[in-house]
């Protein structure tokens, strides 16, 4: 609940900055961003929300339901000397797993934004019945080379942000107030979006390719890019994605540490994932004892029978 809240936060009030990121990379020339406001109107910087919701709220639920399990899960295994790898651990489960909802979602949003479909639905059908699963699965390649590095090091980049300030400036003497945690995943969130710019436009033109073929698959992508429109093109709209996933990286996190608080008094052990995991461990006990009591039946039954000989 708290991860799709916070997503559906993020995506509502910062889509704007998204589309206009979007179209930036989907031009074939240097257009700029006025020439780009005054092409489509205040309005249009809102294509596709309602259908890009729809999406992100089920994704965003299960990347957190699947990230703060494998976190603890691999933090308990390594130990603390080598912690920094439960965000990234988590990072890349949660990215897979949601994957399979959030390739299509950003596929629908990507060619709605740039204006080849009215709107949401149009997209979801012409898509669905004219390209089939190729389609809406578009770009599969190229999402997860971006979301698995981005997802990875956003939570890894929090998560010694917020461990380094707590322990060098804050003493350990509290825990963090939600204006400092909004500040630490801004900053996480924008180097984040710098870093992986490259990688978003190789996404965004798979996703518009679709099922065309123009190209032949990421790498064939950065080349044609690289050579038709030169290197500069591979950090076209770099500017709002790093605004974009600034702010949002501040009120996601603002909002899932909140919702943290709020919850794990109630639920202080947890998550479906976490419960399964524990489940299963007693289930295989319980084996071992009922195998353990039908050897000593067995092994009684056999010194009794040796008895009445």
């Amino acid at each position: 609940m708290a991860g799709a809240t916070a997503g559906c936060a993020v995506e509502a009030v910062l889509y704007p900055l998204d589309t206009i990121k979007t179209r930036l990379q989907a031009m074939r020339s240097g257009g700029g961003l006025t020439a780009l406001l005054k092409s489509g109107g205040g309005r249009s910087l809102y294509a596709g929300l309602w259908g890009n919701l729809a999406g992100v709220a089920p994704a965003s639920a299960i990347f957190m339901g699947v990230y703060e399990p494998v976190k603890r899960l691999v933090a308990a295994r390594v130990g603390e000397d080598r912690a920094w790898a439960a965000p990234l651990a988590g990072g890349v489960a949660a990215g897979l797993a949601s994957s399979l909802v959030r390739v299509p979602t950003e596929v629908v949003k990507t060619r709605t934004q740039t204006r080849e479909f009215a709107g949401a639905a149009q997209a979801l059908r012409a898509i669905a019945l004219g390209e089939g699963r190729r389609g809406l699965f578009a770009g599969y390649s190229s999402f997860l080379l971006r979301d698995l590095p981005f997802d990875a090091i956003e939570f890894f980049a929090y998560e010694q942000l917020k461990s380094a300030y707590h322990g060098s400036v804050l003493r350990r003497s509290r825990e963090l107030s939600s204006p400092e945690v909004s500040v630490i995943g801004a900053l996480a969130g924008a180097a984040t979006g710098l870093l992986t710019t490259p990688l978003d436009v190789l996404k965004t033109r798979m996703m518009i390719d679709g099922a065309r073929g123009q190209y032949a698959g990421v790498l064939d992508c950065a080349r044609q890019i690289v050579r038709d429109e030169g290197a500069g093109a591979m950090l076209r709209g770099w500017q709002p994605r790093v605004l974009w996933i600034g702010v949002g990286g501040s009120i996601f996190f603002t909002a899932l540490e909140a919702s943290k608080r709020l919850f794990a008094p109630r639920h202080a052990r947890d998550t479906p994932l976490e419960a399964a995991v524990e489940h299963g461990a007693q289930a295989l006990q319980h084996l071992a004892v009922v195998h353990d009591a039908d050897d000593a039946i067995v092994a009684a039954r056999g010194k009794r029978g040796k008895k009445l000989e």
